[in-house]
């Protein structure tokens, strides 16, 4: 059966991991093309949206980016709760950031969303010559937990996009009408918004 090219949703999306790993690096890049050398730590959570077209449907991403200093962790929950997906980020060039995203993957696979899209995101691809996390550590945890492995750079742009995009195919092929976080919309509300075009 033909897919309705029409057809527009609506997801919640949450970023979680330790504080410097570059969650909203990763948000700016995507969202506004823009990257801060010195970046201010997020309060409690920042919301961003985003509309990406894809063959299948045109899909607006609801971002809450959360804080990753330890007094805001009882927080967290707030913004996860009732989210389509979940990007936990952790730092190649730190061992504490991993540990801790395995913790947050625990956190979201015990209380989430039970149908919850997750990304494990190797942030700072650039800092090469500082790696204390190989590739196939993030990529052995991932295919161990049921998530997807990236590794990117938001200060190069790297695989920032392509994070996104395979975000919003997973959300898309999970069947909208029996999973929390995402909501159809008739095409014509998005009219006037501007729509990140897919390439592929």
């Amino acid at each position: 059966m033909a897919k309705n090219r029409s057809s527009s949703m609506q997801a919640k999306l949450v970023l979680v991991g330790d504080m410097g790993t570059g969650k909203t690096s990763i948000v700016l890049r995507f969202v506004k093309g823009q990257y801060f050398d010195c970046q201010e730590s997020t309060i409690g959570a920042a919301f961003f949206s985003q509309i990406l077209s894809l063959n299948e449907a045109t899909i607006k991403f609801d971002i809450w980016d959360t804080a990753g200093q330890e007094r805001y962790h009882s927080l967290a929950p707030m913004y996860y709760r009732g989210a389509a997906a979940a990007i936990v980020v952790y730092d190649i060039s730190s061992t504490e950031s991993f540990t801790r995203a395995k913790k947050w993957v625990e956190e979201l696979q015990r209380q989430g969303n039970p149908c919850l899209v997750m990304a494990l995101v190797a942030n700072k691809a650039d800092l090469e010559e500082k790696r204390k996390v190989f590739a196939e550590e993030g990529e052995q945890y991932a295919e161990e937990n049921g998530l997807f492995f990236i590794e990117t750079s938001a200060k190069t742009s790297q695989n920032v996009n392509e994070l996104f995009y395979e975000i919003a195919k997973r959300v898309l092929k999970a069947r909208p009408s029996r999973i929390t976080g995402m909501h159809l919309h008739n095409e014509r509300e998005n009219s006037g918004r501007r729509l990140f075009c897919c390439s592929t």
